[in-house]
């Protein structure tokens, strides 16, 4: 068995599997990219011990998780911890700190189940330290590039396209706009940073010292771009992505009504996933039903109320593209037409898709 682990950057450079000791509710706030939750105790023993600690001090806490976790409950939990050492013998455990939680697991591993495992020292909080460190470092000595363009241009599809993007919408399960939402929901604030530290971490490892980024407001759905990065991406220069208006409805089409309703279809099975996607499609429009105004909103909402049914009978999904078009023109594109006037002095690039990415490519290599 290798020794007690401190080098963090080759622990997410090699995607060390991890175990995680702490309680769920810790876990569900944020954690590492594969992190598989398996606590020392619950949300409701670890409370009961951190009462103790606080009135009766360390030993009392010790003494009391000892009676809270024995016999079959501690068995178990051993078990399942051997499951994951043996599954992964390369892998490593922690905890909050790197401290009691995390040491005791390591030991009950090596007397109950003869297994040898390694701890993360200092636990989450210095893993996770280190990311932001990261992140923060990459943006004081990194080159970046933000991609704009009219909502439908493919912004999405260049930078998948590219070795040295980081796709933020990507990080943050969510598409960016008021229809954004994916039928499965988004990670918390802190598995969102964790994890696009990550991405810059390896993509800097691999060679990559300049960055494209899709132009975001603050808030991706429900995750925040971290501020650093975010006041940067104000300042940086702009590539502008064009297309024509037939293309780009026929990519709303794709992500927001065709895959989307796959999605839901593949989770929830077919007639309650139909169901659900319409319900969310319409709950998107309802979302700027101040902003469009009444009578362009219920005008919008009939024609995909129309769209909808004739897709749920099997249909052909062509008549969504009405609603699409209309939210486009007289929605979107207003929007879009105001902001890039204001970035009009940070634009050094326009073109359309191909132009784009063979411009964007020569950035990656100045």
């Amino acid at each position: 068995m290798q020794g007690d682990i401190d080098d963090y950057r080759a622990l997410f450079l090699r995607g060390t599997p991890l175990m995680d000791t702490r309680a769920p509710i810790e876990f569900r706030k944020g954690a590492f990219p594969g992190a598989i939750n398996l606590p020392l105790m619950t949300d409701i023993e670890r409370q009961k011990v951190g009462t103790c600690y606080k009135q009766q001090g360390q030993e009392a806490a010790i003494a009391l998780g000892h009676q809270l976790v024995r016999g079959q409950t501690k068995a178990e939990r051993v078990e399942a911890w051997a499951a994951f050492a043996r599954a992964h013998p390369e892998g490593s455990l922690y905890c909050f700190r790197g401290g009691l939680r995390s040491q005791i697991a390591q030991q009950w591993l090596r007397d109950e189940a003869g297994i040898a495992y390694p701890r993360v020292v200092g636990g989450y909080k210095a893993m996770r330290g280190f990311l932001m460190d990261t992140l923060e470092r990459a943006v004081a000595e990194c080159g970046f590039v933000v991609l704009g363009g009219m909502t439908g241009t493919g912004k999405t599809d260049v930078l998948r396209a590219l070795d040295h993007a980081l796709d933020l919408e990507g990080h943050a399960h969510h598409r960016g706009s008021s229809f954004g939402k994916h039928a499965t929901g988004q990670p918390p604030q802190i598995g969102f940073e964790n994890e696009l530290a990550i991405d810059v971490l390896k993509k800097r490892e691999a060679g990559h010292a300049r960055f494209v980024l899709e132009d975001e407001s603050h808030a991706i759905g429900s995750c925040s771009v971290p501020l650093g990065l975010f006041q940067g991406m104000q300042e940086y220069p702009v590539v502008w992505l064009e297309d024509s208006l037939e293309n780009r409805v026929e990519r709303i089409l794709r992500d927001y009504v065709v895959d989307l309703c796959a999605e839901f279809v593949a989770i929830h099975g077919e007639e309650a996933g139909r169901e659900m996607f319409g319900q969310r499609l319409r709950e998107s429009l309802d979302n700027i039903r101040r902003r469009l105004g009444g009578e362009r909103h219920q005008r919008l909402a009939a024609i995909m109320d129309a769209a909808l049914a004739g897709q749920a009978r099997g249909d052909s999904v062509e008549p969504h593209r009405a609603w699409i078009e209309e939210l486009l023109t007289g929605y979107y594109d207003p929007m879009y037409v105001y902001q890039r006037k204001l970035k009009a002095a940070r634009i050094v690039f326009t073109g359309d898709q191909r132009a784009v990415l063979d411009y964007l490519r020569d950035h990656a290599r100045a």
